[in-house]
């Protein structure tokens, strides 16, 4: 029991910090009006997890690009694109937090643990998550004023900049001070990082929370049907099919070209995966709910656990034979 607690307190710490944010709106809503508070934690949290990355990990991919540009294809182009059709299953309030959740990039906190639980390539994974994260300032705000220019205002100079500043920044930040001499320190402390990291992460899931208590609250009188239970099985169902099928998707095309095995984990998890971090921020300042991206996030820890561990046990199982 306090085996499988431990192996899944993330999981576990998402539903608690998710709930405490919802039920006590009321009392927490002040803190989305604190000044930089949101973005102090996000540029905190992307600088954490960009210091912790190797370059010379990332440094293998160039050997072999194919790899890693399938799978920055399928998590810029081919998730969004699989989003569209949910237009016309979803309320709009709903399609638009979930496109949300499949324009932003590749999560950098989980992408590579999962890929080397399956036994994959990480230096694939590493170089989605980088390329992703770096292009994000462009590709986020063109893609919202595109397919949600209707449903909200964005500022796209506004978004370039804050993208710039959240995302790329520390990213960059993060990497001069591993060349200047931080790296050892990083990779020692690489655990605690991380562990911070996933805590600040939690953090923007109770601010996610709580503009979702707030966004249910203005559009319960309008539209009471928003948060019916056949709109949120829905809403489960297609985010879940998204993620399984643009992860079947980076596989298929990666087995289809002769890609080996350990790199066709590696596009199908990290071409798949989003982040939540980038996401809650850009659901919130850009005025639609935040469920969607809580409800792909979840989905895709679970699904990809599943998958990763069969992986690994098959692999496992080849090997003893």
């Amino acid at each position: 029991m306090l085996a499988s607690i431990a192996k899944n307190w993330f999981l576990i710490a998402l539903a608690i910090c998710f709930t405490v944010g919802y039920v006590g709106a009321d009392y927490l809503r002040p803190l989305l009006d604190v000044p930089y508070l949101r973005s102090g934690i996000v540029f905190t949290v992307m600088w954490m997890m960009g210091v912790t990355l190797q370059a010379n990990t990332i440094r293998r991919s160039f050997t072999r690009p194919m790899p890693a540009v399938l799978a920055i294809s399928t998590n810029v182009a081919v998730v969004p694109l699989f989003c569209l059709p949910t237009m016309f299953l979803l309320p709009e309030p709903f399609f638009g937090g979930l496109f949300v959740a499949t324009i932003v990039p590749c999560t950098l906190a989980s992408a590579s643990v999962w890929t080397r639980k399956a036994d994959g390539d990480d230096s694939v994974a590493m170089m989605t998550t980088v390329v992703t994260n770096l292009a994000c300032f462009v590709v986020v705000p063109i893609g919202i004023l595109l397919v949600l220019s209707q449903q909200t205002e964005i500022n796209v100079g506004e978004q370039v900049g804050k993208l710039s500043l959240l995302v790329v920044a520390p990213l960059i930040l993060a990497q001069i001070m591993r060349w200047l001499g931080l790296a050892d320190w990083a990779d020692h402390n690489k655990p605690r990082l991380s562990a911070l990291g996933q805590i600040g992460i939690l953090s923007m899931v109770v601010f996610g929370a709580v503009a979702g208590a707030q966004f249910v609250d203005g559009v319960a009188e309008e539209n009471s049907s928003l948060m019916s239970p056949l709109s949120i099985a829905t809403l489960v169902v297609t985010a879940a099919a998204i993620h399984i099928a643009a992860l079947a998707f980076g596989i298929g095309v990666a087995k289809s070209v002769g890609i080996d095995r350990a790199r066709q984990i590696a596009i199908g998890i990290a071409g798949s995966q989003k982040t939540l971090m980038v996401g809650l921020q850009i659901a919130i300042d850009c005025g639609v709910s935040v469920v969607p991206m809580l409800v792909y996030h979840l989905s895709q820890l679970v699904i990809d656990t599943i998958i990763a561990q069969r992986w690994k046990q098959g692999n496992d199982s080849q090997e003893s034979a």
